[in-house]
């Protein structure tokens, strides 16, 4: 909630979703998406790992681009999108951010 009032509020200068996800791990958003994807006809476990951006840092050296992963948008419009779309989802709004 907290993070939508901020979204519906923003001068977009900040990526406020980044609050959403801040207080887990890899490892506790990577088994919360595995969770979220695992169909009922689906016996197996399913797992899902992420490579930190640190470890995605040392294996692409110069390709620094990592706003995808951190949330960490170069503009204002990549935060506008970011945060509209949040703002979408929340309202149950199934159309595009941008």
């Amino acid at each position: 909630e907290e993070a939508y009032q901020k979204c519906l509020n923003s001068d977009n200068s900040e990526n406020h979703v980044k609050d959403v996800f801040a207080p887990f791990t890899y490892e506790q958003i990577s088994n919360k998406i595995a969770e979220l994807v695992k169909v009922d006809t689906i016996e197996a476990e399913v797992e899902v790992i992420y490579q930190t951006v640190e470890n995605l840092h040392k294996a692409s050296p110069e390709h620094l681009g990592d706003w995808y992963f951190t949330g960490d948008f170069p503009t204002k419009g990549g935060n506008r999108v970011v945060n509209k779309a949040f703002v979408n989802f929340m309202e149950g709004k199934e159309v595009r951010a941008y």
